[in-house]
């Protein structure tokens, strides 16, 4: 492993890859003066790459370009995207970081595909049976992380606590909080609320002596506007809740502009309260919030949103950095293996 901080990314992934990527990390650079000593592998193709490194000094002063011409396109299925990948910028992407020549990876490009090839590549850790994608989640006085929002349709108790241990440990990474809490999502908070996995899941956390802060089940809405740090869910519930979010976000930020443009007077109104509501813009802004990891893998890999731009861009790539300088992976392995333990020694069956 290097001593330098570099960063793995798939130049070519993302619907408007590559101009939006090489600009996300331009304006990366810009708003961190202090990031300048970081290199970054850029996996695509050179003859594309070339002018739009000359458009942004600050990218090419840090950056290396790793040739390709091989890119997986978005609509590709996982497996078809692995049998022909290989040597694809996706692929070499996962691969710097498997070598230990890159600490982290990310692409805005296929996430079923970077998935396959992160799992395939850099393995899950020991114990893991699956591993998650952690989102960030705004609230009204700090983030929330969500996890799992779309790699595990179905998941049984014993992953769901799994996610628990994962979202802990990634939450403290970011966010340098000691003991964050933890909520089940659940349709109700009641004891009697729940599937099987549910309330299996949700005795396992309540008699954990890991040192959890386990606050028991929360709703949908403590997602939005609760104090629950990470929210533990399985995949399908967690993709929809994330995908509702994105879209009631959308809709609201339509009817306020329309409202905003309605008559003069309201025109007139906004002009006088602009610096307000360019604050209120920013605070919905998603792209603040871009930036899945997969979590449980031998390795670190980040999903930026497909149809992002190059601010969304960049914040998923704060992100990967913030968690290249913790010690996450390592606290991680330790907190698995404590939990393992204690599973075996309970005879825990999901």
């Amino acid at each position: 492993m290097t001593d330098q901080l570099v960063i793995s990314i798939d130049a070519m992934g993302g619907d408007n890859a590559p101009d939006i990527v090489v600009e996300g990390v331009e304006v990366y650079l810009k708003a961190h003066p202090e990031a300048s000593a970081i290199r970054y592998l850029l996996h695509g193709d050179e003859a594309k790459l070339a002018p739009l490194l000359d458009k942004y000094s600050r990218v090419k002063a840090q950056a290396e370009v790793r040739h390709t011409d091989t890119a997986i396109d978005m609509n590709a299925k996982p497996s078809q995207a692995v049998r022909r990948g290989k040597g694809s910028s996706m692929w070499n992407t996962v691969a710097a970081v498997k070598s230990g020549e890159a600490i982290v990876g990310i692409s805005a490009g296929n996430t079923g595909a970077l998935m396959a090839m992160s799992k395939l590549q850099l393995r899950t850790k020991d114990g893991v049976q699956r591993p998650a994608i952690a989102a960030i989640w705004p609230q009204p006085k700090s983030m929330c992380v969500v996890l799992d929002v779309g790699a595990n349709v179905e998941c049984d108790a014993s992953q769901l606590v799994e996610f628990a241990v994962l979202g802990e440990a990634y939450f403290r990474a970011l966010y340098n909080k000691e003991h964050p809490s933890i909520g089940l999502l659940n349709v109700g908070t009641e004891e009697l609320k729940g599937n099987s996995v549910i309330k299996a899941a949700h005795e396992r956390l309540t008699e954990s002596e890991l040192g959890l802060n386990y606050i028991g089940y929360v709703e949908g809405n403590d997602i939005s506007f609760g104090d629950v740090d990470v929210v533990v869910t399985d995949g399908f519930t967690g993709n929809i809740a994330l995908k509702t979010a994105e879209g009631t976000a959308k809709l609201i930020g339509h009817f306020f502009q329309e409202s905003l443009n309605s008559t003069l007077w309201s025109k007139f109104a906004s002009f006088l309260n602009y610096l307000g509501f360019m604050r209120l813009k920013k605070r919905m802004d998603p792209r603040r919030a871009n930036g899945g990891v997969f979590l449980g893998l031998n390795g670190l890999m980040i999903k930026s949103h497909g149809g992002t731009d190059g601010l969304g861009f960049a914040n998923a790539l704060s992100i990967a950095i913030d968690l290249a300088k913790s010690h996450f992976l390592e606290e991680i392995e330790e907190e698995l293996t404590a939990l393992h333990v204690e599973d075996d020694n309970i005879g825990f069956i999901p």
